[in-house]
């Protein structure tokens, strides 16, 4: 099938103009006509969390909000970003009307496990993983005043990351505050039984 369809890509003969299929995207590149044909189906897909990720995920929430108070579906791979990216989409979650599916694909981990909790259904496909740990700190330099400013922000954002794992999971704050600090590590079957999420995705 993939053979046939390079060669009518790629093919000699064929003009640019002739080709039915857009570009593929480069690794990591933005592709502008996949988030398009998500949008139509009311679904988003976040990876690699950061605040301009975050800000365009937020933004698309509310318009799919604004639109219908149909589900949207919310598919996560990312296992790092900071935690004033993660808030950015929390709030967009928690504004939304319109029911939130989240689905973990590949791994979900550190600050965007505060997104994947906000999610009104939480869902995971069979190999996907949980990586329960403190985001990563950033450090913004400048006066000793700036950095203790910023260190207790941190803190504070943490704090409600680890209020939304406890909330959603229905664990004590201390037991997630331990599994955060020890960096434990969740298969699908294991977030299942934590409270993570209520179903495995299967065909």
């Amino acid at each position: 099938m993939f053979g046939g369809m390079a060669r009518l890509r790629y093919h000699p003969d064929r003009r640019p103009d002739d080709d039915p299929l857009p570009p593929f995207p480069q690794p990591g590149a933005h592709a502008p006509w996949l988030d398009e044909q998500l949008f139509g189906r009311r679904m988003l897909f976040v990876r690699d969390l950061d605040p301009d990720t975050a800000a365009r995920a937020a933004a698309t929430l509310l318009a799919l909000d604004a639109m219908s108070a149909d589900p949207i579906t919310l598919h996560m791979s990312a296992d790092q970003g900071p935690l004033s990216a993660a808030w950015t989409l929390v709030d967009a979650l928690d504004a939304v009307h319109a029911p939130v599916h989240a689905t973990a694909i590949g791994q979900v981990g550190a600050a965007a496990l505060g997104v994947f909790c906000a999610a009104t259904k939480r869902a995971a496909f069979p190999h996907a993983r949980f990586r329960l740990a403190e985001p990563q700190v950033t450090s913004p330099g400048g006066t000793a005043d700036q950095v203790v400013a910023e260190a207790g922000r941190y803190l504070r954002d943490l704090e409600d990351l680890v209020l939304r794992i406890a909330a959603a999971t229905d664990h004590p704050r201390s037991r997630v505050e331990d599994d955060l600090q020890s960096g434990r590590v969740l298969s699908a079957e294991d977030a299942l039984s934590y409270g993570l999420i209520t179903e495995i995705v299967t065909r």
